[in-house]
């Protein structure tokens, strides 16, 4: 089973009126769990990115100034996506999924369906009703270090959420064979 682990970081919380600044993935496959092909890239927003975001981020203005419009670097995201793929974000049917089907609409990006996974089900599963599904109390919880890594910058993001993914997949269903949270399903660009 091929996972794709994705992080987007945006300029607010609405996909309405906010923007993707960046977008990482990694390929993994379940059980191996080897780090595999990654993609990455900023996206040019049509705004200047407001300086809290920067604060949060890092990312800067002349980072994303000359940066894939958001429909190239979408499109190059969906072809790394490829086929068959289960994608998995941290909140990513409420968070990141809602973007990407945004700019889908709002740029004319014909979308296929891809299957789906909110790595907060996992820890739900795991850990129940209690807070703190966020993912810096998730890599607490497992013993994790995010020592030397830039949280909210997509590409160490995504790095820190294989390693909680694995470890709470193999706390849920050791073997591997089966998936142990419901799929859900999203939207990504039509491969072009």
């Amino acid at each position: 089973m091929k996972l794709i682990i994705f992080d987007l970081e945006t300029t607010g919380l609405s996909p309405y009126h906010n923007e993707i600044i960046q977008i990482a993935a990694l390929k993994v496959r379940v059980g191996a769990w080897e780090d595999g092909e990654t993609f990455d890239t900023f996206v040019r927003p049509q705004h200047r990115v407001p300086s809290f975001i920067t604060g949060l981020t890092g990312i800067t203005q002349s980072q994303v100034a000359q940066a894939p419009t958001p429909v190239e670097a979408l499109k190059a995201f969906s072809q790394f996506i490829g086929d068959d793929a289960i994608m998995i974000a941290h909140n990513g049917p409420g968070f990141d999924m809602r973007f990407i089907a945004e700019n889908c609409t709002r740029h004319g990006l014909p979308v296929r369906e891809t299957r789906m996974l909110d790595s907060r089900a996992f820890s739900r599963k795991i850990w129940g009703g209690r807070s703190g599904h966020g993912l810096d109390p998730i890599l607490h919880r497992l013993g994790l270090s995010s020592d030397g890594v830039k949280r909210h910058d997509a590409r160490g993001d995504v790095h820190l959420l294989a390693q909680a993914v694995r470890k709470m997949w193999g706390q849920l269903v050791p073997d591997f064979q089966t998936c142990p949270v419901d799929i859900k399903v999203g939207v990504i660009p039509a491969v072009f």
